[in-house]
Protein backbone atom coordinates (compact mmCIF):
# COMPACT_ATOMS: atom_id res chain seq x y z
CA UNK A 1 0.00 0.00 0.00
CA UNK A 2 1.23 3.31 -1.07
CA UNK A 3 2.20 6.41 1.52
CA UNK A 4 0.96 9.00 -0.42
CA UNK A 5 -2.35 9.66 -2.28
CA UNK A 6 -3.49 10.48 -6.01
CA UNK A 7 -4.63 14.14 -4.80
CA UNK A 8 -7.56 15.22 -6.79
CA UNK A 9 -7.24 17.75 -9.25
CA UNK A 10 -10.30 20.31 -10.10
CA UNK A 11 -10.99 23.16 -12.13
CA UNK A 12 -11.62 25.78 -10.38
CA UNK A 13 -14.68 28.15 -11.33
CA UNK A 14 -13.90 31.34 -8.93
CA UNK A 15 -10.88 31.46 -10.05
CA UNK A 16 -11.00 30.83 -13.72
CA UNK A 17 -13.88 33.68 -13.69
CA UNK A 18 -11.33 36.12 -11.69
CA UNK A 19 -8.46 35.66 -14.25
CA UNK A 20 -10.47 34.96 -17.46
CA UNK A 21 -8.95 31.73 -18.32
CA UNK A 22 -9.24 28.02 -16.92
CA UNK A 23 -7.71 27.40 -13.65
CA UNK A 24 -6.88 23.66 -12.42
CA UNK A 25 -5.95 23.06 -9.11
CA UNK A 26 -4.07 20.20 -8.18
CA UNK A 27 -4.82 19.69 -3.98
CA UNK A 28 -1.78 18.43 -2.91
CA UNK A 29 -3.31 19.47 0.01
CA UNK A 30 -5.26 16.52 0.26
CA UNK A 31 -1.87 14.13 1.19
CA UNK A 32 -2.49 12.10 4.44
CA UNK A 33 0.42 14.54 6.28
CA UNK A 34 -1.40 18.07 3.95
CA UNK A 35 1.79 18.67 2.13
CA UNK A 36 3.27 17.97 -1.71
CA UNK A 37 6.51 16.77 0.78
CA UNK A 38 5.17 13.65 1.54
CA UNK A 39 5.34 12.32 -2.74
CA UNK A 40 9.32 13.35 -2.42
CA UNK A 41 9.76 11.67 1.48
CA UNK A 42 7.92 8.25 0.35
CA UNK A 43 10.32 7.87 -2.92
CA UNK A 44 13.25 8.73 -0.92
CA UNK A 45 12.73 6.62 2.27
CA UNK A 46 11.34 4.03 0.32
CA UNK A 47 14.51 3.30 -1.56
CA UNK A 48 16.59 3.67 1.28
CA UNK A 49 14.58 0.95 4.21
CA UNK A 50 14.87 -1.31 0.79
CA UNK A 51 18.79 -0.79 0.06
CA UNK A 52 19.30 -1.45 4.38
CA UNK A 53 18.45 1.80 6.27
CA UNK A 54 17.92 1.53 10.05
CA UNK A 55 16.50 5.08 10.73
CA UNK A 56 16.18 8.36 8.82
CA UNK A 57 17.23 11.69 10.08
CA UNK A 58 15.71 15.27 8.10
CA UNK A 59 16.03 18.50 8.91
CA UNK A 60 13.22 20.35 7.85
CA UNK A 61 10.83 23.65 9.13
CA UNK A 62 7.88 21.36 9.09
CA UNK A 63 6.28 19.80 5.87
CA UNK A 64 9.42 17.55 4.70
CA UNK A 65 10.19 16.92 8.62
CA UNK A 66 6.22 15.85 9.13
CA UNK A 67 6.65 13.83 5.89
CA UNK A 68 9.46 11.95 6.98
CA UNK A 69 8.62 10.98 10.21
CA UNK A 70 5.06 9.40 8.32
CA UNK A 71 7.02 7.70 6.22
CA UNK A 72 9.33 6.20 8.88
CA UNK A 73 6.54 5.33 11.22
CA UNK A 74 4.69 3.74 8.15
CA UNK A 75 7.95 1.59 7.44
CA UNK A 76 8.61 0.73 10.56
CA UNK A 77 11.71 2.84 10.71
CA UNK A 78 12.86 5.70 13.68
CA UNK A 79 13.17 9.28 12.73
CA UNK A 80 15.21 12.13 13.90
CA UNK A 81 13.69 15.73 12.86
CA UNK A 82 16.57 18.78 13.80
CA UNK A 83 14.23 22.01 13.51
CA UNK A 84 15.68 25.85 13.41
CA UNK A 85 14.09 27.53 16.20
CA UNK A 86 11.69 29.49 13.78
CA UNK A 87 9.57 26.17 13.95
CA UNK A 88 6.21 26.60 14.89
CA UNK A 89 5.08 24.61 18.14
CA UNK A 90 2.09 23.03 16.41
CA UNK A 91 4.59 21.76 13.48
CA UNK A 92 7.10 20.23 16.03
CA UNK A 93 3.74 18.40 17.63
CA UNK A 94 3.04 17.44 14.52
CA UNK A 95 6.45 15.54 13.80
CA UNK A 96 6.42 14.22 17.87
CA UNK A 97 2.69 13.05 16.60
CA UNK A 98 4.39 10.76 14.23
CA UNK A 99 6.54 9.01 16.55
CA UNK A 100 9.73 10.91 15.89
CA UNK A 101 12.24 12.66 17.96
CA UNK A 102 12.48 16.70 17.70
CA UNK A 103 15.83 18.34 18.14
CA UNK A 104 16.08 21.89 17.80
CA UNK A 105 19.25 23.69 16.63
CA UNK A 106 20.08 26.73 15.02
CA UNK A 107 18.13 29.79 13.97
CA UNK A 108 17.79 28.97 10.56
CA UNK A 109 17.20 25.86 8.47
CA UNK A 110 21.05 26.11 7.01
CA UNK A 111 22.42 25.39 10.73
CA UNK A 112 19.71 22.40 11.61
CA UNK A 113 21.06 20.82 8.08
CA UNK A 114 24.67 20.67 9.09
CA UNK A 115 23.65 19.16 12.44
CA UNK A 116 21.55 16.33 10.85
CA UNK A 117 24.37 15.83 8.38
CA UNK A 118 26.76 14.94 11.46
CA UNK A 119 24.40 12.51 13.10
CA UNK A 120 24.13 10.53 9.70
CA UNK A 121 26.16 7.10 9.36
CA UNK A 122 26.04 4.80 6.55
CA UNK A 123 22.90 2.69 7.94
CA UNK A 124 21.17 5.81 9.74
CA UNK A 125 20.29 8.04 6.46
CA UNK A 126 19.78 11.97 6.51
CA UNK A 127 17.21 12.23 4.10
CA UNK A 128 17.70 16.03 2.59
CA UNK A 129 14.82 18.58 2.45
CA UNK A 130 14.77 19.35 -1.01
CA UNK A 131 17.98 18.77 -2.65
CA UNK A 132 18.04 14.79 -4.42
CA UNK A 133 17.10 13.54 -7.27
CA UNK A 134 14.68 10.38 -5.66
CA UNK A 135 13.09 13.61 -4.05
CA UNK A 136 12.50 14.96 -7.62
CA UNK A 137 11.39 12.01 -8.90
CA UNK A 138 8.56 11.75 -6.27
CA UNK A 139 7.61 14.95 -6.84
CA UNK A 140 7.47 14.39 -10.65
CA UNK A 141 4.04 11.82 -10.44
CA UNK A 142 2.28 15.08 -9.95
CA UNK A 143 2.70 15.66 -13.53
CA UNK A 144 1.71 12.28 -14.32
CA UNK A 145 -1.59 12.05 -12.65
CA UNK A 146 -2.46 15.17 -14.58
CA UNK A 147 -1.91 14.36 -17.86
CA UNK A 148 -3.35 10.72 -17.24
CA UNK A 149 -6.69 13.02 -16.13
CA UNK A 150 -6.70 14.14 -19.77
CA UNK A 151 -5.50 17.95 -19.09
CA UNK A 152 -2.43 19.57 -20.85
CA UNK A 153 -1.15 22.71 -19.15
CA UNK A 154 -0.07 25.69 -20.84
CA UNK A 155 1.31 27.12 -17.46
CA UNK A 156 2.12 25.77 -14.01
CA UNK A 157 2.30 27.80 -11.16
CA UNK A 158 4.20 27.00 -8.00
CA UNK A 159 5.65 27.97 -4.56
CA UNK A 160 9.30 27.31 -4.57
CA UNK A 161 11.39 27.66 -1.50
CA UNK A 162 14.35 24.79 -1.73
CA UNK A 163 13.46 24.14 -4.91
CA UNK A 164 12.23 20.52 -4.84
CA UNK A 165 8.77 21.08 -6.14
CA UNK A 166 10.03 22.93 -9.25
CA UNK A 167 12.42 20.71 -10.27
CA UNK A 168 10.06 17.59 -9.95
CA UNK A 169 7.62 19.45 -11.87
CA UNK A 170 10.04 20.20 -14.52
CA UNK A 171 11.33 16.54 -14.01
CA UNK A 172 7.61 15.45 -15.01
CA UNK A 173 6.97 17.78 -17.63
CA UNK A 174 10.39 16.80 -19.73
CA UNK A 175 8.70 13.30 -19.41
CA UNK A 176 6.13 13.78 -21.40
CA UNK A 177 7.46 16.49 -23.51
CA UNK A 178 6.29 19.54 -22.43
CA UNK A 179 9.23 21.56 -21.41
CA UNK A 180 8.55 24.25 -23.39
CA UNK A 181 5.69 25.28 -21.29
CA UNK A 182 5.93 28.20 -18.79
CA UNK A 183 6.63 27.80 -15.10
CA UNK A 184 5.96 30.56 -12.75
CA UNK A 185 7.93 29.42 -9.73
CA UNK A 186 6.47 32.06 -6.66
CA UNK A 187 9.09 32.89 -3.51
CA UNK A 188 7.99 35.47 -0.64
CA UNK A 189 9.80 38.63 0.01
CA UNK A 190 12.42 37.76 2.50
CA UNK A 191 12.99 34.19 1.34
CA UNK A 192 14.18 35.17 -2.13
CA UNK A 193 16.56 33.06 -2.86
CA UNK A 194 16.92 33.10 -6.71
CA UNK A 195 17.95 37.06 -7.34
CA UNK A 196 19.42 38.28 -10.29
CA UNK A 197 19.03 35.10 -12.50
CA UNK A 198 21.21 32.76 -9.79
CA UNK A 199 21.11 30.92 -6.54
CA UNK A 200 22.14 32.96 -3.89
CA UNK A 201 22.30 31.56 -0.49
CA UNK A 202 20.68 34.25 2.06
CA UNK A 203 22.76 35.16 5.43
CA UNK A 204 19.07 35.08 6.82
CA UNK A 205 15.58 34.44 5.63
CA UNK A 206 12.43 36.39 7.05
CA UNK A 207 8.68 36.37 6.17
CA UNK A 208 5.90 34.68 7.11
CA UNK A 209 6.16 31.57 4.83
CA UNK A 210 8.86 30.13 7.17
CA UNK A 211 9.11 26.89 5.12
CA UNK A 212 10.07 28.29 2.33
CA UNK A 213 12.88 29.82 4.23
CA UNK A 214 15.17 27.76 2.85
CA UNK A 215 19.17 30.43 3.22
CA UNK A 216 20.23 28.68 0.33
CA UNK A 217 6.13 39.19 -2.42
CA UNK A 218 3.88 41.35 1.75
CA UNK A 219 2.65 39.11 4.51
CA UNK A 220 -0.71 41.00 4.69
CA UNK A 221 -1.10 39.75 0.73
CA UNK A 222 -0.46 36.12 1.09
CA UNK A 223 -2.69 35.97 3.94
CA UNK A 224 -5.64 37.45 1.63
CA UNK A 225 -4.48 34.99 -1.06
CA UNK A 226 -5.27 32.30 1.90
CA UNK A 227 -8.12 33.47 3.15
CA UNK A 228 -9.52 34.06 -0.31
CA UNK A 229 -8.81 30.66 -1.30
CA UNK A 230 -10.56 29.10 2.09
CA UNK A 231 -13.92 30.96 0.82
CA UNK A 232 -13.74 30.41 -2.54
CA UNK A 233 -12.38 26.64 -2.03
CA UNK A 234 -13.48 25.63 1.36
CA UNK A 235 -9.78 24.76 2.02
CA UNK A 236 -7.28 26.29 3.96
CA UNK A 237 -3.66 27.11 2.87
CA UNK A 238 -0.46 28.30 4.32
CA UNK A 239 0.93 31.74 2.89
CA UNK A 240 3.87 29.24 1.19
CA UNK A 241 0.95 28.30 -1.10
CA UNK A 242 -0.84 31.66 -0.75
CA UNK A 243 2.21 32.86 -2.27
CA UNK A 244 1.13 31.14 -5.72
CA UNK A 245 -2.48 31.81 -5.05
CA UNK A 246 -1.70 35.57 -5.22
CA UNK A 247 -0.88 36.05 -8.55
CA UNK A 248 -3.69 34.61 -9.81
CA UNK A 249 -5.87 36.45 -6.99
CA UNK A 250 -4.16 39.80 -8.02
CA UNK A 251 -3.85 39.66 -11.36
CA UNK A 252 0.14 39.95 -11.78
CA UNK A 253 -0.18 37.46 -14.49
CA UNK A 254 -2.17 37.62 -17.34
CA UNK A 255 -3.27 34.65 -19.67
CA UNK A 256 -5.12 33.53 -22.43
CA UNK A 257 -9.24 32.89 -22.46
CA UNK A 258 -8.54 29.07 -23.80
CA UNK A 259 -5.05 28.73 -21.58
CA UNK A 260 -5.38 25.92 -19.06
CA UNK A 261 -3.38 27.12 -15.93
CA UNK A 262 -2.54 24.48 -13.80
CA UNK A 263 -1.68 25.78 -9.89
CA UNK A 264 0.25 23.34 -7.52
CA UNK A 265 -1.63 24.18 -4.33
CA UNK A 266 1.16 22.69 -1.96
CA UNK A 267 -0.86 22.59 1.17
CA UNK A 268 -0.07 23.52 4.46
CA UNK A 269 0.87 20.29 7.38
CA UNK A 270 0.70 22.70 10.05
CA UNK A 271 -1.58 26.12 9.23
CA UNK A 272 -4.37 26.79 11.04
CA UNK A 273 -7.07 28.90 10.76
CA UNK A 274 -5.58 31.49 13.39
CA UNK A 275 -2.55 31.33 11.83
CA UNK A 276 -3.78 33.38 8.53
CA UNK A 277 -6.54 35.24 10.58
CA UNK A 278 -4.73 38.33 11.49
Amino acid sequence: MGISIRTPLIHSLPLSQHCGCHVWLKMESSQPTGSFKLRSAENICRHYAETGATAFISSSGGNAGIAVAHCGRKLGLPVTVVVPESTSDRAKQLIEQEGARVIVHGKVWSEANDYALSLATDDIICVHPFDHPLLWEGISTIVDEVISEGLTPDAVILSVGGGSMLSGIAQGLEKHQLGHIPVYAVETQGTASLNAGKLVRLDKVSGIATTLAASQVCENVFNVACRRFLDDHRVLTEPACGVSLSLLYDHKIRFNPADNVLVIVCGGTSVTLEGIAG
